[in-house]
Parts: C-alpha cells; structure tokens; sequence
C-alpha cells in the first residue's frame, strides 16, 4: 500500500512531519539508494527501501489493542503460578504476539479488559497521575440508603487511608438486592468491594463497563475485539498523552 514519504518517516518516529519535510527538501532522505527532494513522493513501505543519510528506517512495528471481556474465574496475568486459568488463554492462537492486560480486574469480576503491547499506553492508564476513570456495576445484597451512597461519595477509610471521592447511583431496587453504578480513578486491591462492605451491602457481583472513554458495549462474555483507531486516539487523550505514532493491528 503506497504511502507519502513524510507520513512514512513521521509515522516511523523520525521527526514530526514539518521536520521531515525540512529533511526531504534538503535531500537528507533516499528511497532506493536515490535523493528525493520532492514532497508527497509515495512509497511503498514494505518494498522500499528508505534512508535518512546512511540509516535505513525500518517500517514501523504494528501494535495490537484489544479489549476483552472477561469472565470470572479468570486471572488478569500473563502467567500463573499455580496454573489457573489467565485472561490470555481466551485469545486462543490469533494472538501470536507478546501483549498483556492494562491494569487489572479480580478472579470475580468481569468486564471491561484492556490488552496490548504498548507500554506508553499501559503506562498512562494505569499511573494514579493520570485519574484515569473507571466506571462499575455492583449488585450488592440490600439497597443502600442515601446516606451510605453519600459515604462513597465523599470517601472512606480503607486501610487507614481515605478513597477519593466515587460518583454513585442507584440504578434499580431489586428489593433484597440492588443495582448499582459507581465511577473512581483509584485502583486499590478489590477497592469496591471493600467499599461497599465498608457501608454495609457486600458486593454479589461486579462489572466493569467503562474505562476512560472506551465502553464495553454489546461484547460478549468471554469474547475480544480490535480497537479502532479513533478508539487509540480517544485513549491516548484521555491521559493528556501526546499519541505516539502508532500502526494499529486489526484495525
């Protein structure tokens, strides 16, 4: 597939495109062991050969982001020492790249499961600086009062430490049980659960929906899908990131 010979070593890591640019017309750049001076000069990356002086550039490694939906019963590892089953043994043998989970979920909790192999992207997601948030839906024994919700709301001791305020609402009265959506940036260990115990409805099971701008949707348990790249672009910016050029598997 052709492409401009800016937007090739741009999307390679280079330099920005006006710099490439600047490279071009200078006649710093060759394709085929030939300067090429004229801008929007296209290529073919995957049989080209391009050079920025004497350094060949090499096409650019293509990432993979996927988003899972997990089942419980399920690890967010690689691997496990005591070989339970581990959120990577559902991507059966389509996957033959190294990736790994963004972030974790618990045994007992499903939903929403980033899984890549990019590091930056891993890296804001999951670092408390960037209050990435998260968004759950606990069915939890009882139907907390205003009172207990407005606990969530301001935050609780956990452990001596006081969680950050939670978004809540109720979304249904079951009667002996209710629905309930919950929205936090932090990511302590089991940290809803313990919330809702806090307060005095345990949690029988929990969801995650949504992570940053990214929603589960119609997903199937136990099922996976590429992300788009507008899906990347919105993630990227959701961490105040500036997204790094990136070629997207599967999409």
């Amino acid at each position: 597939m052709e492409e401009r010979l800016q937007k090739f070593l741009a999307r390679a890591g280079v330099a920005s495109r006006r710099e490439v640019e600047k490279m071009i017309v200078s006649g710093k750049v060759k394709v085929n062991n030939q300067i090429v001076k004229v801008l929007g000069t296209k290529i073919c990356p995957e049989v080209d050969q391009v050079k920025v002086g004497e350094k060949l550039i090499n096409q650019p490694k293509k990432n993979i982001y996927l988003m899972l939906n997990k089942p419980k019963g399920y690890i967010t590892t690689v691997k496990d020492e005591k070989n339970r089953p581990t959120v990577l043994d559902l991507l059966g043998s389509e996957i033959k790249d190294r990736v790994y989970p963004i972030g974790r979920l618990d045994k007992n909790t499903e939903g929403l499961l980033l899984i890549s192999d990019d590091g930056q992207l891993a890296y804001g997601l999951t670092h408390p600086k960037y209050e990435v948030i998260k968004t759950y839906r606990a069915l939890v024994k009882g139907v907390p009062k205003k009172g207990g919700l407005e606990q969530l709301r301001m935050g609780i001791m956990l452990a001596g430490r006081k969680t950050f305020p939670a978004k809540v609402r109720l979304l249904k009265d079951l009667g002996n049980e209710s629905l309930v959506e919950i929205s936090i940036h932090e990511g302590r260990n089991q940290q809803i659960r313990k919330m809702f115990k806090q307060i005095g409805y345990p949690v029988i099971d929990l969801k995650r929906v949504r992570l940053a701008s990214l929603e589960l949707g119609t997903l199937k348990i136990g099922e996976y899908r590429f992300l788009t790249g507008e899906e990347i672009k919105e993630l990227y910016k959701s961490i105040n990131y500036e997204q790094k050029t990136i070629k997207i598997e599967g999409s």
